[in-house]
C-alpha cells in the first residue's frame, strides 16, 4: 500500500518543508485566470459530503458543468476505493476522466490544477489549506475552516500572504438574507443591537433514525470491522495522535475530539455564521459551552445536547456589546426563533427571508426581505468561481470562517474544561476566566 506523508504533531502548521513545496510561491506557481478561463479542480476527500449523498459537492457541481467552464482534473483520498468511485461517477456523467491520486501532496503539486476543494475530517483542514495556498491554489474548504483556534489564525495569515481566495463551506452564506440583514442593521433599523439567538435541533429518536444510535453512529460499523487493504489509516490520522486502526474513529469521526468538535463544528457553525455575518461580529470577549452526553453514553467524547453563549464587544454603529445564544439538541426538534434583537426592533429570519418587527408597536412589521440565492453547495462554488474571475466577492471568506472557529472552539473547550473562556485580543489567544 502506498503511503502518504504523515504529519508529525510538532510540525503541524507552520512549515511546508515536508511537502516539498517550500520553494514554490503562489505567485510563481499559480496560473493567472481571465474572466473566461477554465478552472481546473482537484478534490481532496471523496466520501461523505463530497459524494455520498444528495446535495454533495460532486452532484451539485455536475449540475454546473455545462455552464460554469471548469474541469474535474484529479481526485484524492487515502481510501483508494472512494477516489475511484468518485472518478467513475464523473466519467459516467460525461464530465471528464479525472486522475485518481492517493497523496494530496501529489495533487496540489500539479500545475494543471487551479482550484482545490477539501472535504476531509476537520483535523486535516488547516494543513491541507495552507499547503494548497502555498502551492498557488484557490481553496474551497468545508466547514469549519479549521479544527482549532490556533489553526484558524495560521490559515487566515496564509490567505492574506498569498492573495489567493478561500471560500469556507458554510453554504448558507450564498443566501443573501444575511448580507442584506447586515445592511439593515448597519442602517440602524433595529436601533442598538443587544442580543441574538438561533438553534440547530434534530431528533435522532424519530422515524428517520429507527435504530436510536444517536448522532454519527452507524449500526453497520462493528468493533472488529477490519481495515480495508487500500485504506491508509496512518495518513488519515495525520496530525492527530497515532493509534491502532479503529473503525469507529474512521467511520464515525465526528464523535471524537481528535478529529471534530461534534455538534458545535458540524451544525452550530452553520447557524452561528448567519449571526456573525448579519451583525459584523468577529472576535468575541468570552464564551461558555454547556450540555452533556445525556442520551448516548456509547464512548463518544462530544455532547449530544449542547448550548453556547458568546459575548461580543462593542461595534461602532451596531452594538455597545451583545450576546449570541445557540441552542442544540439531538433528541428534540422543537426549535427557537432565529432572531436578532435591537432596542427599537427585532429582525426575525423566516423560511423566505426576514422581517423587521417593531418593538414599540408590538407585532407591526416594518420591513420584509424576500431572499435570493439559497443554502446550496453549487451556488457556493459558483460564487467562488465568480470571485476568482473578478465578477463577485466571496460569500464566506476566510475572515468569516475564522470568526466562526473562534466561537465554536471556545465554546467546546469551555464545556470540556468546565470554565468560562476569554479571548485576549491583545495577545490573540484564548485564556481561562
Amino acid at each position: 500500500m502506498k503511503k502518504s506523508h504523515p504529519v508529525d504533531r510538532r510540525t503541524f502548521i507552520g512549515t511546508t518543508a515536508a511537502t516539498g513545496l517550500t520553494a514554490v510561491s503562489a505567485k510563481s506557481y499559480g496560473r493567472i485566470l481571465g474572466a473566461n478561463d477554465r478552472l481546473n479542480i482537484g478534490f481532496i476527500g471523496c466520501g461523505g459530503i463530497a459524494a455520498n449523498r444528495r446535495g454533495a459537492h460532486l452532484f451539485e457541481l455536475l449540475k454546473l458543468y455545462e455552464t460554469e467552464n471548469f474541469e474535474f482534473v484529479a481526485m484524492c483520498d487515502i481510501w483508494d476505493q472512494r477516489a475511484k468511485a468518485f472518478r467513475d461517477a464523473v466519467k459516467n456523467a460525461g464530465s471528464g476522466n479525472p486522475d485518481v491520486i492517493h497523496d494530496y501532496h501529489d495533487l496540489i503539486s500539479r500545475s494543471d490544477i487551479d482550484y482545490v476543494s477539501i472535504h476531509t475530517p476537520e483535523h486535516w483542514h488547516a494543513q491541507m489549506t495552507i499547503d494548497s495556498l502555498d502551492a498557488g491554489k484557490h481553496v474551497y474548504c468545508e466547514k469549519p475552516m479549521t479544527h482549532k483556534v490556533t489553526e484558524a489564525k495560521s490559515v487566515l495569515k496564509k490567505v492574506k500572504e498569498t492573495g489567493l481566495t478561500m471560500q469556507v463551506g458554510v453554504q448558507g452564506m450564498s443566501d443573501d438574507s444575511y448580507i442584506s440583514a447586515h445592511h439593515a442593521i448597519r442602517e440602524g433599523k433595529l436601533g442598538t443591537v443587544v442580543q441574538a439567538q438561533i438553534d440547530y435541533v434534530r431528533n435522532y429518536y424519530r422515524t428517520n433514525y429507527p435504530d436510536n444510535l444517536g448522532p454519527w453512529r452507524d449500526k453497520t460499523i462493528a468493533d472488529n470491522l477490519p481495515q480495508p487493504p487500500d485504506l491508509d489509516w496512518e495518513s488519515w490520522l495525520g496530525p492527530a495522535p497515532q493509534r491502532p486502526w479503529d473503525p469507529h474513529r474512521y467511520f464515525e469521526w465526528r464523535n471524537y475530539r481528535d478529529y471534530s468538535g461534534g455538534v458545535a463544528t458540524d451544525l452550530f457553525i452553520h447557524r452561528l455564521t448567519r449571526i456573525l455575518k448579519s451583525c459584523g461580529l468577529t472576535e468575541p470577549k468570552r464564551a461558555v459551552g454547556m450540555g452533556g452526553i445525556y442520551l448516548w453514553p456509547d464512548g463518544r467524547e462530544l455532547p449530544d445536547n449542547f448550548e453556547m453563549i458568546v459575548e461580543y464587544p462593542a461595534i461602532d454603529g451596531i452594538t455597545n456589546g451583545m450576546t449570541v445564544y445557540v441552542l442544540g439538541t439531538m433528541a428534540n426538534q422543537y426549535g427557537n426563533a432565529h432572531v436578532i434583537r435591537g432596542e427599537k426592533a427585532s429582525l426575525v429570519f423566516t423560511k423566505t427571508g426576514w422581517q423587521i418587527i417593531s418593538e414599540r408597536e408590538r407585532g407591526k412589521v416594518l420591513e420584509t426581505h424576500t431572499k435570493t440565492g439559497a443554502e446550496n453547495i453549487g451556488l457556493h462554488h459558483k460564487n467562488h468561481f465568480d470571485t476568482i474571475r473578478g465578477k463577485a466577492e466571496l460569500n464566506c471568506p476566510a475572515e468569516l470562517g475564522y470568526a466562526g472557529v473562534l466561537a465554536v472552539d471556545m465554546a467546546n473547550e469551555s464545556w470540556f474544561k468546565g470554565k468560562v473562556l476569554e479571548w485576549d485580543s491583545q495577545r490573540g489567544e484564548v485564556r481561562e476566566s
